[in-house]
């Protein structure tokens, strides 16, 4: 019989082990821990769990019995949830996303169109032709980018567009879109890019395929810690070696930053 379990959203679905079994592995869990992780979620699943507790408790596991880096790997989803609290983090992290894609990125502009200045949050070029990127940071998962946004997002981008037609407009979330939002989109011909969309080529995709994590995905660093990085405007983990003298004067002792140093390079890998 299956045990249904709540979504960050509210909705409800049964339990599949075989999904939890897959996301262990891509994060880089052996299939043998990856069976006992399971094992041990299954036995203590009871109905109207919360996926949260659910990943709570896998993480933990993972943490405790695979190398430097899996866990990180696993938590990258919960980790985008963690660029905040302002949406800037977020803005200069899918910036260094597009540059490791061959594009120039600005983040943080004001732009003329035809009929009033607009901010960018992140301005692409690559090829001669511009994407104007509206990012949409949300910090609780179970949150969705509605049609509003994107009715609102087109009506800029037409007027950035009357000046040249060949600008193009792109929304970015760390979370979801409604499936108005996606189907408006499709029909009007603006892009979206979510954590799972489009498929292929989504932002999980995106991460992927560049190495590229934030430093909110490090479990051997405190919320206090991530913090004060991105307060200095550090949003890579790849980037964080460098900031060793800032990380000691936060009270951080040799001994953890061999075991924070041997986490990047596992998962930067």
């Amino acid at each position: 019989m299956a045990v249904y379990i709540i979504k960050a959203d509210g909705t409800k679905e049964p339990f599949k082990n075989e999904k939890l079994h897959f996301s262990l592995e891509k994060a880089g869990a052996s299939p043998e821990n990856a069976d006992r992780i399971v094992s041990n979620i299954e036995e203590r699943l009871t109905e109207g769990m919360h996926t949260a507790d659910i990943y709570r408790d896998a993480f933990s596991l993972l943490n405790k019995n695979e190398p430097a880096g899996a866990a990180a790997r696993y938590s990258l989803r919960r980790a985008l949830l963690e660029l905040g609290p302002s949406g800037f983090p977020f803005e200069a992290y899918l910036a260094e996303l597009f540059r490791s894609e061959g594009f120039e990125a600005v983040t943080n502009l004001i732009v003329k169109g035809k009929c009033a200045h607009h901010e960018i949050d992140v301005r692409l070029k690559k090829n001669g032709l511009l994407t104007y990127v509206e990012a949409k940071f949300h910090n609780t998962p179970g949150f969705k980018t509605d049609l509003k946004v994107v009715l609102y997002v087109k009506a800029r981008i037409d007027d950035l567009r009357a000046l040249d037609n060949t600008a193009d407009g792109l929304v970015v979330t760390n979370t979801k879109f409604t499936s108005m939002a996606q189907q408006y989109a499709s029909c009007a011909g603006l892009q979206l890019l979510s954590w799972e969309y489009p498929t292929g080529n989504s932002l999980q995709d995106k991460i992927s395929k560049s190495g590229l994590y934030p430093v909110t995905a490090l479990a051997s660093l405190s919320k206090r810690e991530k913090l004060a990085l991105m307060a200095k405007k550090v949003v890579l983990c790849s980037a964080v070696p460098k900031e060793a003298e800032f990380l000691r004067s936060l009270g951080i002792k040799e001994g953890r930053l061999n075991v924070l140093f041997e986490e990047i390079s596992a998962l930067c890998q």
